[in-house]
């Protein structure tokens, strides 16, 4: 985004008290110089209804070698901060990955771990169980378990959401509360996540309940 671009989002939250949480997401926020980063974080840390700051970003396990002591003192706030890593499979945790995560940790940051389920990737309980198991032990809680999203191109990728079920069921035989992320899907058309075992059909493949209470056909027909 560009600085006027900024500086509209910062006037949006400022003038909406209902706004108590922020997350700056993809692109990813993480490339932005330290000095940028801090300036945008600075600015977010003085609105006084602003409870909240996420950073999302695939940085610290893609390009471990980007976080520096610089970059992670941008973050700093006087707000609660926490950092959403992206990682999809175990052979992603580096050590240099894991040493990069570390460094948010050691500053006082919570970092957490979403994951895209992936047909061929990591749709198999062991994947999985490894994964978390993985993330727990670099002190990183796994957050979210996303079903593929109904993009152009991805349909490959894509398991049905009674797999998914049947995985996060295996799962939760193989690891502890801590190390159990929530399955998730995001509704076509912006109608928000919805956790799949709470909103969905018996059957696995039906109708999905929004945040307002309305329903939903996933997969659209």
């Amino acid at each position: 985004m560009i600085d006027a671009e900024l500086d509209a989002a910062l006037g949006y939250v400022r003038a909406r008290p209902q706004i108590r949480e922020v997350i700056l997401t993809g692109g990813d926020p993480l490339v932005l110089s330290p000095e940028r980063l801090a300036r945008f974080v600075a600015a977010l840390g003085a609105i006084p209804h602003l409870a909240t700051v996420r950073v999302h970003s695939r940085v610290p396990i893609a390009e471990p070698s980007r976080v520096t002591p610089a970059l992670v003192a941008a973050l700093a706030t006087e707000k609660a901060m926490y950092l959403a890593v992206h990682c999809n499979h175990a052979r992603e945790l580096a050590p240099a990955a894991v040493a990069a995560c570390r460094m948010f940790l050691d500053a006082g940051i919570p970092v957490l771990a979403q994951t895209v389920l992936l047909r061929g990737v990591n749709d198999t309980a062991d994947a999985l169980a490894e994964l978390m198991s993985a993330l727990v032990a670099a002190r990183i809680k796994p957050y979210y378990l996303h079903h593929c999203d109904m993009v152009a191109g991805a349909s490959h990728f894509r398991t049905t959401v009674g797999e998914g079920r049947a995985l996060m069921a295996e799962l939760r035989r193989r690891v502890s509360g801590l190390a159990l992320p929530t399955y998730v899907l995001d509704i076509p058309g912006g109608a928000g996540k919805v956790p799949v075992e709470t909103g969905y059909g018996p059957d696995g493949e039906g109708r999905v309940e929004d945040a307002s209470g309305r329903a939903h056909r996933y997969p659209p027909e």
